[in-house]
């Protein structure tokens, strides 16, 4: 007996050495990066890697209004460590445009990586009512090199039916290989199909209804057989989303599942799916030089319940865990 009560002190020790040794578990912590400053995320999935695109603030300390002129492109295989690959996308890359580099949105179909992104026309006559249009820049891998293969605009203020701010487009592939283009700002989202060559519209640009509260940032996602369409309500900005079968609508709204930001008036999500995990990205103005034109990207964790519905998002410090 007194052997065997040794052997237990012994398992014991070993027991405890063992989880003493235990390394503690690493976050990726928010915001993700010190620097650059980085706004407006969108995020895809290809071989293991999650890739996040995202603007870039440029404005100087203490002075107002957004100054952007490129688009960043990181990496992570586990949700702590990041590649940056740098500003691989710019205004001089679009010969049409001249300048406001604003939230663009990536995504992958036929083997190519297609980023859409809004930029003021440089042409006069384009420039209808607040002048931003919406082209693409098209590359074989996530992070480029990306170049424009239309040396034009997809949508303008003069296409018919669009509205005074173009900005903010979601592109959408859906499993049938049908592919939408969302985009919306000043209380205003409209819908449209793309051709299978995802250069051209394909029918008329369509109004969506029910999404109550609507400001910008629309972002299609979905899970199981129920789309999910997040977005930017009010201003100041929180996010709020709605829910359907179809991803023509009709839309049932479901409610807030992202705060006010403090010291950002501006709220742009993107959810991703990652190894089993669930990701909402989002922007503060969380560092010490932070501020509502000098913002930087974060994550944490989104959640839903037990009916499908997503679950309030929890802002941390901490961020993620680390994937093993």
């Amino acid at each position: 007996m007194f052997k065997s009560f040794h052997l237990l002190l012994a398992a014991f020790g070993l027991f405890a050495l063992n989880a003493c040794q235990q390394p503690e578990p690493q976050y990726s912590g928010n915001p993700l990066f010190s620097e650059p400053f980085t706004a407006d995320p969108a995020v895809l999935v290809h071989n293991d890697t999650l890739y996040l695109f995202t603007g870039s603030d440029e404005q100087v300390e203490g002075r107002d209004g957004f100054v952007m002129h490129k688009w960043y492109v990181f990496s992570t295989a586990d949700m702590v460590n990041w590649t940056n690959h740098g500003a691989v996308l710019s205004v001089e890359d679009f010969e049409w445009a001249s300048h406001n580099a604003f939230a663009g949105h990536a995504v992958e179909n036929h083997g190519k990586f297609w980023w859409y992104v809004p930029l003021v026309h440089k042409d006069p006559e384009a420039r209808v009512h607040e002048g931003f249009a919406m082209g693409v820049a098209v590359a074989d891998h996530p992070a480029g090199p990306y170049k424009d293969p239309l040396g034009h605009p997809i949508i303008a203020d003069t296409t018919e039916n669009s509205i005074v701010l173009n900005i903010d487009p979601a592109v959408y592939v859906d499993d049938d290989g049908e592919v939408y283009f969302f985009w919306g700002s000043w209380n205003e989202v409209r819908q449209v199909k793309l051709k299978d060559n995802m250069l051209e519209l394909d029918g008329p640009v369509e109004n969506i209804e029910g999404l109550t509260n609507f400001f910008e940032a629309p972002w299609v996602h979905k899970r199981n057989d129920t789309y999910y369409m997040s977005y930017a309500a009010g201003y100041p900005s929180r996010t709020e989303y709605a829910t359907s079968k179809n991803i023509n609508g009709p839309w049932q709204y479901r409610g807030v599942i992202h705060d006010e930001i403090p010291n950002s008036p501006t709220n742009h999500q993107a959810i991703v799916h990652f190894k089993g995990n669930d990701y909402f990205f989002y922007h503060t103005a969380g560092l010490p030089n932070g501020g509502p034109y000098r913002r930087s990207v974060c994550v944490d964790k989104l959640e839903y319940d037990e009916n499908g519905l997503i679950k309030k998002i929890v802002r941390t410090d901490l961020g993620v865990p680390q994937i093993k």
